[in-house]
C-alpha cells in the first residue's frame, strides 16, 4: 500500500497530477472565503483579492515544496550532503532544475505582498523566500532525503520569489496606496 502511494504521489508526475486535480477545490476555497468576507462587510473586490492571494500562496507553493522534500532512492541510507559555495552547483544544474528552483516560492512571492502589507517590498519578499528555502534545505539534510542541501537552491528560490513579486508589483503597490479604512480586515500599511 505504501509503495503504491509513493509510486504515485512520490513522483513529479503524481504531484503534478494531484495539483491539477485539486484546482477546482482551490477555486472553491477562493469563492467560499471571498463570499464569507463579503458577507462580513468587506468590500467584494478586497474580499476576492485577499482570498485569491491566500489560496494562491498555498496552492502555488505546497506542491513544489512537496516535490523537493520527496526522498531520493537512497534516503535514510546516506548522510545528508551540503554545498555552501555559492554558484558552484548552479553551473552544473540542468536548465529544468534551475527553472524548478525559481518556481518553488514564486507563488509566495507573487501573492504575499498582495495579502500582507508588511511584505509589500521586494527585499522583504526575498528575505521571506530565502528563510523558507533555508528551512526546506535544512529539512532535506536532517531527514536524510538523499538530496544535496545547496546554497544555490536557496539563492534560486529567493530570486524566483523576487521576480514573481516584481511581476505582481502593480497589484500590491495599488493595494498599499489604497485607503485601507474602507477595508475593515486589512492590515495597516507598511513603512518602507
Amino acid at each position: 500500500m505504501i509503495k503504491g502511494w509513493h509510486g504515485w504521489f512520490g513522483t513529479f508526475t503524481g504531484v503534478a497530477a494531484l495539483t491539477v486535480a485539486v484546482l477546482p477545490l482551490a477555486a472553491l476555497a477562493v469563492w467560499v472565503l471571498a463570499r464569507r468576507r463579503s458577507r462580513s462587510g468587506t468590500s467584494p473586490a478586497w474580499a476576492w483579492r485577499r482570498s485569491l492571494a491566500e489560496v494562491g500562496m498555498v496552492y502555488g507553493t505546497v506542491p513544489w515544496v512537496w516535490m523537493i522534500l520527496l526522498p531520493g532512492s537512497r534516503a535514510g541510507a546516506v548522510p545528508g550532503r551540503v554545498s555552501l559555495v555559492p554558484l558552484r552547483d548552479l553551473v552544473t544544474m540542468p536548465a529544468s532544475q534551475v527553472v524548478g528552483n525559481l518556481l518553488v516560492f514564486a507563488a509566495l512571492g507573487f501573492f504575499a505582498p498582495m495579502r500582507f502589507a508588511a511584505l509589500a517590498s521586494v527585499p522583504r519578499v526575498l528575505a521571506l523566500a530565502a528563510s523558507c528555502s533555508v528551512l526546506v534545505e535544512a529539512a532535506q539534510y536532517v531527514l536524510r532525503l538523499d538530496r544535496v542541501s545547496s546554497v544555490d537552491d536557496v539563492l534560486l528560490n529567493a530570486v524566483g520569489a523576487g521576480l514573481a513579486a516584481l511581476a505582481s508589483r502593480r497589484w500590491w503597490r495599488a493595494t498599499a496606496g489604497t485607503d485601507r479604512s474602507r477595508h475593515p480586515d486589512a492590515e495597516a500599511p507598511s513603512h518602507r
